[in-house]
């Protein structure tokens, strides 16, 4: 039986920006793009470097690594900045999953900073919760996992930390007291989810608690959404992070604050307990990598989806895309068509894998991704095609590729490069928009609605159970190039992600684009795949493309069998940080179809 994804609420919720890239120019018969028309240029800066999805934000990483701090310390500034300026993408009460390289033993480290389901939560009661609904709904309680953000800033400030944790949250601090203007997609965003959480405030036990946190008073008395350019105010945030800065991420898990959510949620009929938060950890683990055309590129292992796009890179490199041409039928055909075939396998495997044997080094193999690829054709269009089954495959020169460089050792998507080196790519997510709706009691942030990625298929890996990671759809990347640092890159947005993360680097590597030209480059998103959530694939699904790719492309494409729309839909929020290890210099590229900014010096 067909389930199709809860897309009305999704969309009003999660924060996808759906303006249309720069027009390209027609080449080659209108059948080939070189790059985009015009862009921004790259911001170029010798000792540090930020990228993040609000300027102030990033103005905050780079004053934290000009008192000294390290990358890690930058990246934490910047991530609590922005989830008060941004809470429409991220927050104290999300997840997070970090890569970092470190210098100084030559190494890259993976953080999954992901929250567990409620232990007290079981599978039948969930199922009687929900009664005749099939999935997990977005908002309320049921949806509602330990916020993992906190315990992940512990992870980085202990390891790489060079300032206290009280001077990387000040500035946090100091905005949520004073105040900050809001900028304009933020703006736009934040507006969608106050309307949202209006029309469906049936699915909550409470409203008041957001309203006051995320409303102001208007001029007639009554409350609403700030406005671009107005001035808010967090105070309940500035309080929760004082109370970090002194007292250590633990409080957030053992303190007042644990408390503080455990009687909210027993008051309003939700299911954390203070043993949650005691058993939660974050977890150090090793990044996953393949070769793509002389490039590491490596992704974290699952619950997240990274692989997915080590799978595609892994199918797409025996294809001629260079000579296809960037935004050609070809090209996005073959692009399409590996997503759909990685995606398929995204579906079926996908979980905790604390819960379920994920086969990872098979799905990212040189033999498995050869034998998926063969199911490409060029004049045709697969239609719902069936995930493959890569235990049959046997890995002889994986293990080695995994560990290469370990031996010493809606969303954000945030990197941050210090003088030493460090680099550290970074994604915080509260999954669709602000979260679930649930603000607990004075704490100013609202709890994420990432349990809403379970499925409720029984013997499906990603299936409800307690204590259980949620499959994640957030995931930050990096590659390594010749031997060095070479790229701290993301693409948030939901399914968008990895093909997000594919396109960058197929622009950078085999179309020659500059690292702020790579994001501007018009983008495709597919939509239509199986789910980890229990949707299955209807058709060929839904080809989306931005306004910059040709007419005549879009008309080959459905000539060729694809179903093709142009313009709406989420592209995504890029930034990225590319390593100039001869001039000994860092470029930074940002998202221009939302707020973001690179600053360096």
């Amino acid at each position: 039986m067909r389930r199709l994804p809860r897309t009305v609420l999704v969309l009003l919720l999660a924060p996808l920006f759906i303006l249309p890239a720069t027009a390209q120019p027609e080449t080659g018969g209108g059948d080939r793009l070189t790059g985009p028309d015009y862009a921004r240029s790259p911001v170029v800066a010798e000792h540090g470097i930020a990228a993040t999805s609000q300027p102030l934000a990033s103005q905050i990483a780079v004053d934290v690594l000009q008192k000294g701090g390290s990358a890690a310390d930058a990246a934490i500034a910047a991530n609590a900045a922005l989830g008060l300026m941004e809470p429409t993408g991220n927050g104290l009460g999300g997840d997070l999953f970090a890569i970092v390289y470190d210098p100084e033993t030559d190494s890259l480290y993976g953080l999954n900073a992901s929250g567990r389901s409620p232990g007290g939560l079981s599978y039948e009661e969930m199922q009687s919760e929900l009664g005749d609904r099939e999935q997990i709904p977005l908002l309320g309680h049921l949806s509602v996992s330990v916020p993992g953000t906190a315990s992940g800033w512990g992870k980085l400030h202990e390891r790489f930390g060079e300032l206290s944790l009280d001077e990387n949250l000040a500035p946090a601090i100091e905005y949520a007291r004073e105040g900050f203007p809001l900028s304009q997609v933020i703006a736009y965003y934040w507006q969608g989810n106050v309307d949202a959480f209006r029309e469906n405030s049936n699915l909550l036990p409470e409203s008041e608690n957001w309203k006051e946190t995320y409303l102001i008073e208007g001029e007639n008395g009554e409350m609403r959404a700030p406005e671009e350019g107005e001035i808010f105010r967090n105070p309940d945030l500035a309080n929760t992070l004082e109370t970090i800065a002194e007292n250590g991420t633990e409080v957030f898990y053992e303190g007042e604050i644990a408390r503080t959510i455990a009687d909210y949620a027993e008051r309003t009929d939700g299911y954390l307990r203070m043993e949650d938060f005691r058993q939660h950890e974050a977890n150090w683990v090793d990044p996953v990598s393949v070769n793509y055309r002389g490039v590491e590129v490596f992704e974290l292992p699952p619950n997240g989806q990274g692989i997915a796009a080590l799978q595609m890179l892994q199918i797409l490199k025996g294809f001629d895309l260079e000579g296809m041409g960037l935004n050609s039928t070809d090209y996005l055909h073959v692009q399409a068509e590996a997503k759909k075939l990685a995606f398929e396998d995204r579906a079926k495997f996908y979980a905790d894998p604390a819960f379920a044997d994920v086969p990872v080094q098979q799905l990212i193999s040189e033999e498995y991704g050869a034998q998926r690829r063969e199911m490409i054709e060029m004049d045709e269009v697969l239609s719902e095609p069936d995930a493959g089954n890569p235990r049959s495959v046997t890995t002889s020169d994986l293990a080695p590729t995994m560990r290469k460089r370990l031996n010493s050792g809606d969303t954000i998507y945030l990197t941050v490069a210090d003088s030493s080196g460090m680099m550290v790519s970074l994604i915080q997510s509260n999954y669709a928009g602000m979260g679930s709706g649930l603000v607990p009691d004075g704490l100013g942030f609202m709890l994420q609605d990432r349990g809403a990625l379970f499925t409720m298929e029984q013997g499906h890996p990603n299936v409800y159970e307690p204590g259980k990671r949620p499959f994640h759809t957030i995931i930050p990347a990096f590659a390594m190039k010749d031997g060095e640092p070479f790229l701290s890159f993301g693409v948030m947005g939901g399914g968008m992600q990895p093909q997000g993360h594919v396109q960058v680097l197929a622009n950078i590597v085999d179309f020659g684009l500059n690292v702020q030209a790579a994001g501007d480059a018009a983008r495709y998103r597919h939509y239509g795949n199986s789910s980890p959530t229990g949707e299955d694939m209807d058709g060929r699904g839904t080809l989306r493309v931005e306004s910059g790719v040709t007419e005549t492309v879009v008309q080959s494409l459905r000539g060729r069998g694809h179903s093709v729309s142009v313009g709406e839909g989420g592209y995504g929020g890029y930034q990225a940080i590319m390593w100039d290890p001869e001039e000994g210099v860092y470029w930074g590229g940002t998202e221009m179809r939302k707020d973001g900014y690179v600053v360096g010096y």
